[in-house]
């Protein structure tokens, strides 16, 4: 590896916001699961979470749309909603699910400065109700058009910026979230990819 490579490992590594995530539920395409996991990447997130409730849904991700930012995100995959959610609630992550109802926040005051996870539903049906029933609360974008919702990869990259104005407002990018030691794992782990 040169030493421009490593630094900028290292650079990256510093940045990355172990304390925002995002979930994915049946997400079907997988250029939008491609597209996400770009955005993932430009503001930092270190994993994001893959839910199948549907065993027919495909397993993998685009080759050609953002295809590698995987490299740099560790994807973790369920087939049920509690085990993810257990997981997050576990790491003391408040989760908020994009859904369209009477008592959706939107998205410019919410708070996710502290431990937030993004839950982020399928193309055609969006969030399920279990995921709803399940969170800490909802979120909508607002919109004045004829159309109620963004593409799922859009509509997380708004959110993910969101959730960047006010991590860097928290100081969360100046000052590493991970600890030496995480983050020297995670250089070796990359070192090795």
């Amino acid at each position: 590896m040169t030493p421009k490579r490593a630094n900028k490992f290292k650079t990256v590594i510093k940045k990355k916001q172990p304390n925002l995530t995002v979930v994915m539920e049946n997400v079907h395409d997988p250029h939008n699961i491609s597209a996400v996991l770009r955005s993932c990447d430009a503001v930092g997130i270190k994993d994001v979470h893959i839910i199948y409730t549907d065993p027919n849904l495909r397993r993998r991700l685009g080759e050609k749309s953002s295809a590698s930012a995987k490299k740099w995100i560790d994807v973790h995959y369920y087939d049920n909603i509690e085990d993810c959610f257990n997981l997050l609630k576990q790491q003391e992550k408040q989760i908020f699910t994009t859904h369209l109802s009477n008592n959706a926040k939107n998205i410019y005051q919410m708070d996710f400065s502290g431990k937030v996870a993004l839950v982020f539903g399928n193309e055609k049906d969006g969030v399920s109700n279990e995921a709803v029933a399940l969170a800490d609360g909802n979120f909508i974008i607002p919109q004045v058009g004829m159309i109620e919702s963004l593409n799922i990869s859009v509509a997380c990259a708004v959110s993910l910026y969101e959730a960047f104005r006010q991590k860097q407002q928290a100081g969360h990018y100046q000052n590493p979230q991970m600890s030496d030691n995480a983050q020297k794992a995670l250089f070796n782990n990359w070192a090795e990819r």
